[in-house]
């Protein structure tokens, strides 16, 4: 039996991917609730959440590519670099 292996993507790529994987975890999960705590345990709750979904991620993910690196600037000025 042979393991399937797939090809990973080069290491130049981590940075779109990093915010691209953690914009979809983020609104997926924060969408959910929202839309939960809005509309409480609904019959149509799945149907209103993958919209909810849908249109909090088209804004999530370019908030992400803006904002990470004002995020990691100001991340260094408030932690201290690593020891050598």
């Amino acid at each position: 039996m042979m393991a399937f292996r797939f090809r990973r993507l080069p290491a130049r790529t981590a940075p779109l991917v990093m915010p691209l994987l953690l914009s979809v975890m983020m609104t997926f999960i924060i969408s959910g609730l929202s839309t939960l705590m809005s509309l409480g345990p609904h019959p149509e709750f799945l149907g209103h959440w993958s919209r909810a979904w849908g249109a909090s991620w088209i804004v999530g993910f370019p908030t992400l590519l803006l904002v990470l690196p004002l995020v990691r600037r100001a991340v260094a000025l408030i932690v201290e670099p690593p020891a050598r």
